[in-house]
């Protein structure tokens, strides 16, 4: 059912705004005529994910893991014998090509939600659509402040922004290291601004400034000039605001040249598919942990399982962001069951609020959400590549506190 948005003042890029703006116009008088709602018997569900471009990598993992927590429901019936049906539409990590997938999810498919939308530049140009067509948008892989606040009856988020995840890992590091000349290499958008306005106030509070600052446009595949300016710098530390090639081909551009530097990337990088990629040269690196990778050496008996299922299912190996994948649509389906048979998206979000996730097989840490606070997870890890595979370093470190209950 379509849903009335509470909150229309929702920031995003504005190198997009036009481009939204003139998609939204056009969309709003097609649903003014369409009916709302799915086909009888289904609860139709929608994803925004790289399948083609320099992500891809991200969104294949976001789809399996989706995928199979639906099936796994499907089952055993279905959600008041609802099935649930993932429609994906592929971006490109192109936000453009993602405004139009986003009208054909509204119009065409007509979505009861949208889950883990990837990437930041895409999730804040279309999410405005999302909450102006009263589609609930949960959970998306676009660790920004907006999508979590404002407080909205339609947005709901899994990871922390990238301004609160990066600090205290960043923290742990520099004052374990005892670094003092902190440099970053940031992707030049919505995301590398984020991770800058998270490590300013970090740096302001450790009283210490920039030793460097350096930039790349996304999808870049070179960065000898830019780790050479941080390197001439002479910084002691280096934060990655990087996905995965680009974190691949800044650290082996940093041992190339001989530059052992310490360095840090963020939630977007820590994958298997940096050592698969990079190789033995990837040792050393640390990342920023919001889900854990499920290796299979170790793994207690349930996730031991669940990996062996996964692989079954797929044929290639789990990672990360299908754990975080498969936790999100968890959460979503529960919600469904307590909403109860016909719920609106109004019921489905006060049934969202209800959600208290221990800790668990995975090693997440605990997922709440409440009527004041819609963001679930507000602590991370620090890891370190060893041996080819990431090894955790610290328990969870609080990266803000939850809000209280109103």
């Amino acid at each position: 059912m379509a849903m009335t948005s509470e909150d229309p003042s929702l920031l995003f890029n504005s190198k997009f705004k036009e481009v939204a703006a003139g998609v939204k116009c056009v969309l709003l008088l097609v649903l003014a005529c369409a009916c709302c709602g799915a086909a009888a018997g289904e609860i139709v569900i929608g994803s925004l994910l790289d399948l083609s471009g320099p992500i891809v990598s991200l969104g294949t993992h976001f789809r399996n893991g989706t995928q199979m927590r639906f099936d796994e429901e499907n089952a055993r019936g279905g959600i008041h014998g609802q099935k649930l049906k993932l429609v994906i539409e592929d971006t490109g990590y192109d936000p453009r090509k993602a405004l139009l997938a986003a009208q054909k999810l509204i119009r065409q498919d007509r979505v009861f939600a949208v889950i883990h939308n990837l990437g930041s530049p895409v999730v804040m140009a279309t999410m405005p659509l999302f909450i102006d067509a009263g589609v609930l948008h949960l959970f998306p892989a676009a660790p920004m402040r907006e999508v979590y606040e404002p407080v909205h009856a339609l947005k709901f988020a899994m990871s922390p922004s990238y301004a609160l995840s990066v600090p205290p890992a960043a923290r742990h590091l520099i004052e374990s290291l005892g670094a003092r000349r902190v440099g970053i290499l940031y992707q030049d958008d919505d995301m590398g601004k984020e991770v800058l306005r998270g490590m300013d106030e970090l740096l302001g509070e450790l009283n210490l400034g920039w030793c460097e600052k350096t930039s790349y446009k996304r999808g870049a595949t070179e960065f000898s000039s830019q780790i050479a300016r941080l390197k001439a710098a002479q910084c002691d530390f280096v934060v990655l605001a990087t996905v995965v090639r680009e974190t691949v081909g800044a650290y082996q551009e940093a041992r190339r040249i001989g530059w052992q530097v310490p360095m840090l990337v963020t939630a977007s990088g820590y994958t298997a598919q940096v050592p698969e990629l990079g190789g033995r040269e990837m040792d050393g690196l640390y990342g920023v942990v919001l889900s854990p990778h499920p290796y299979l050496a170790g793994a207690n008996a349930r996730l031991a399982a669940w990996i062996k299922d996964y692989r079954q299912r797929f044929g290639v190996e789990p990672n990360t962001w299908d754990v975080f994948a498969y936790c999100g649509a968890d959460i979503l389906i529960k919600a469904l069951d307590r909403a109860g048979p016909h719920a609106d998206a109004r019921a489905v979000s006060r049934a969202l609020e209800q959600t208290r996730r221990s800790r668990d097989f995975f090693g997440n840490p605990d997922l709440i959400l409440t009527p004041s606070d819609h963001l679930a997870n507000r602590r991370v890890r620090v890891a370190r590549i060893r041996d080819g595979r990431w090894e955790n370093q610290t328990d969870y470190l609080t990266a803000a506190p939850a809000k209280p209950v109103r």
